[in-house]
């Protein structure tokens, strides 16, 4: 029986709707909920991915502004919009998208970021508040999508063994808190390179989330029947199709055909990543009246 598909634009939309009503709620006591994305350079994908911003903030209410900077724009540069929107009592949330230009040192930029306006979550207080167990705060969109997902699809937590394949400090790390803190109650393992036969450890868990960044690295035979697995990876892979590549996941699609529940790439992440994005700018914009 092929997986449940675990649609993030069905989950997304019904996140963002509910953003809408808030964002309303706001309009009407005079306040304009307002997202600003800083790029840098002139990364493709990045400019997509602001462009989905974009569209989504328009879809909800929240008032936009992107601020484009060359890639020749110096680290002292990029300081000073940071710390002018800062200052600026308009702007509820900012953005610096990723990658920034070879040599830029992104963590310093997030940790310029005022914590009540860092609408990814990356700065070292909202991520502290992850890891006292709180959920208060603004929580990295991406991590907060997956869980979401998982819940909105009627994936069972409590109790369950979640592996989670990768620990970066965007991805791996956050989600494993936010699947092992008290009320969701997983019992969470994070699997990396050194970890001595991944697949096995793979085929124990009852939720998995492959967020590596390996093409096609999770196979059907690494996959517990009926587990629910979470993939969070997009890769470009050469094929000789028109564009010349494909988008694939870190899951093969053979999996669908072993899991209870998988989520689709495009279409899975990627979408909760943006809703929830919208869902940190409206919290912000509220936090900040208070």
């Amino acid at each position: 029986m092929a997986a449940v598909v675990l649609d993030g634009k069905a989950c997304g939309a019904e996140v963002e709707a509910v953003v809408s009503s808030r964002v309303a709620a706001l309009r009407a006591a005079g306040v304009s909920p307002h997202l600003a994305v800083v790029i840098v350079g002139d990364d493709p994908a990045s400019h997509v991915y602001v462009g989905a911003k974009e569209r989504a903030c328009a879809r909800v209410g929240i008032e936009s502004t992107r601020i484009d900077l060359p890639s020749s724009a110096s680290f002292s540069e990029v300081v000073a919009v940071v710390e002018r929107l800062n200052g600026d009592p308009s702007v509820h949330g900012i953005l610096v998208q990723s990658p920034l230009p070879a040599g830029m040192d992104e963590l310093s930029i997030t940790e310029l970021i005022d914590p009540a306006k860092d609408v990814d979550g990356f700065h070292p207080v909202n991520l502290g508040r992850i890891v006292q167990g709180r959920t208060d705060g603004l929580v990295p969109c991406t991590p907060a999508g997956v869980v979401k997902l998982l819940e909105w699809g009627g994936v069972e937590l409590s109790g369950k063994r979640a592996v989670v394949v990768g620990r970066s400090r965007i991805v791996g790390t956050p989600v494993s808190l936010l699947l092992g803190r008290k009320g969701v109650d997983a019992t969470v393992t994070i699997a990396h390179s050194r970890t001595p036969d991944l697949a096995e450890t793979c085929r124990a868990a009852d939720i998995l989330i492959a967020a590596v960044g390996r093409a096609e690295l999770v196979r059907a035979d690494w996959v517990k029947p009926g587990a629910a697995v979470v993939d969070v990876g997009v890769n470009r892979v050469d094929d000789e199709s028109e564009k010349g590549y494909r988008l694939a996941g870190d899951v093969h699609p053979e999996v669908a055909s072993v899991a209870g529940h998988l989520s689709p790439v495009p279409g899975g992440v990627g979408p909760m990543t943006i809703a929830m994005l919208m869902q940190n700018t409206v919290t912000a914009a509220e936090n900040q009246q208070n």
